[in-house]
């Protein structure tokens, strides 16, 4: 199977929320993932981890959104926060949830191969 690499652009937890549960299917079946926080995303990793939709999610027997990242990190999902978009939200690298890398959007395309599923959500 090929690699799949999703991109996020917009602070949207619901779209992270999609974005994770993707990664998590594909990681567990054992491929390579990486997700991606461009910009504006990267504030949706401000401690503590809360989705408004959290409450709809577990009536549903579905895992808040911290959960949700907890399990892509230890599947082997790969999770990189655009170093901009951390200025953009205030934040440091120290602030993210353990397993988080740093990066830009060059060092994540450089590391997408041609054959990769490059998604944008």
């Amino acid at each position: 199977m090929r690699p799949l690499k999703i991109i996020l652009t917009v602070a949207d937890a619901e779209r992270l929320r999609g974005a994770l549960v993707l990664a998590c299917a594909q990681a567990a079946l054992g491929e390579d993932t990486a997700l991606f926080l461009q910009l504006d995303a990267v504030a949706l990793l401000r401690p503590p981890i809360i989705a408004p939709r959290d409450a709809d999610h577990a009536a549903a027997g579905l895992p808040p959104l911290a959960t949700l990242l907890a399990e892509a990190l230890a599947l082997g999902v790969t999770l990189t926060a655009c170093q901009s978009g951390l200025a953009l939200a205030g934040l440091d690298a120290d602030d993210l949830p353990p397993g988080i890398d740093t990066g830009g959007p060059v060092q994540f395309l450089r590391e997408t191969s041609d054959d990769a599923r490059l998604l944008i959500a």
